[in-house]
């Protein structure tokens, strides 16, 4: 999901579980209030989880195939970006 459908699902059940006083007979909807709130809860850390989980990288030495974790390299702002370009052309027949 996302962080914003998930705060709003959070939103929406407090509605639901703590404002609406509406009697529908079949359907309660503090249940149903309290269920969207649990819901968009575990989104929510679901969706911090693999946000996290991203924002490593693994370098792995094929000598030692030990793994070095380092974080991600973030420009100052005001620096300007340098990105290498390399085109590599394979030997043969030329046109």
């Amino acid at each position: 999901m996302g962080i914003g459908a998930s705060i709003f699902l959070i939103a929406l059940g407090a509605i639901f579980a703590f404002a609406v006083q509406a009697d529908l007979g079949w359907l309660n909807l503090s249940v149903v209030g309290w269920v969207l709130m649990l819901a968009g809860i575990v989104s929510l850390f679901t969706t911090l989880y693999f946000w996290n989980r991203g924002r490593r990288t693994v370098v792995t030495t094929p000598v030692q195939g030990n793994r070095v974790v380092a974080d991600r390299v973030v420009p100052v702002q005001g620096e300007p970006v340098v990105q290498e370009y390399r085109e590599v052309r394979r030997p043969g027949r030329t046109v």
